[in-house]
């Protein structure tokens, strides 16, 4: 199976809009103005293209500069560092099991780890996600507290400490990272009528 991790496409939109009202409750809805905010505004929107143009998955992050509701990004906010937070990763039903969620996360801390020194995220604690924090726990993530979010459910917020951070911020950050495709930032789409009109729908 060959797939394709690129930057996100104002065309991705619908599919991603798809691949999360069908990823379960474990991933919080997502509605398509919110999904065009965090399509212009995210520091980190990443997909995974199929071979034959299938959106396999997608994995959003917003950095400290960002803006989200997650009360999770909220405490990191609240801690004062730097940080890039994964707002959420689906992967398709017929992608899973095949280590795309790894590969996407490899994908972000790469990005993330000449940036920030800790990435972190949140998931569900009640109701369990298991698989979740396994997932996590694997992948060096730690909790570092618990919050209940608006509709009572608690969850686990979760923090990796970047190794690679401190060297990159004492030898590049200072006059900035070198001109490589896969140290770039981002490209933000226009967030003008040309972006708006999308084809996103409920």
């Amino acid at each position: 199976m060959k797939l394709q991790i690129r930057d996100a496409h104002a065309g991705d939109l619908d599919a991603v809009l798809g691949l999360n009202r069908n990823a379960g409750v474990s991933v919080t809805a997502l509605d398509p103005d919110s999904l065009l905010e965090q399509f212009r505004s995210a520091a980190y929107f990443r997909v995974a293209e199929a071979e034959d143009g299938t959106l396999a998955g997608f994995l959003i992050g917003t950095d400290h500069a960002g803006s989200n509701q997650d009360p999770g990004f909220s405490w990191f906010q609240a801690q004062g560092r730097d940080f890039v937070y994964i707002d959420r990763i689906v992967v398709g039903k017929p992608f899973r099991g095949h280590g795309l969620g790894r590969v996407l996360y490899a994908d972000i801390i790469s990005f993330a780890e000449v940036r920030v020194p800790v990435i972190g995220c949140q998931i569900s604690l009640q109701p369990s996600d298991t698989a979740s924090l396994l997932f996590h726990a694997s992948l060096g993530f730690t909790e570092a507290t618990q919050k209940v979010d608006a509709q009572g459910a608690r969850l686990g917020v979760m923090e990796r400490e970047l190794c690679s951070y401190p060297f990159v911020r004492e030898h590049y950050l200072a006059d900035g990272l070198p001109t490589l495709p896969w140290l770039a930032d981002r490209q933000l789409p226009d967030a003008g009528p040309a972006c708006a009109s999308t084809a996103l729908q409920p």
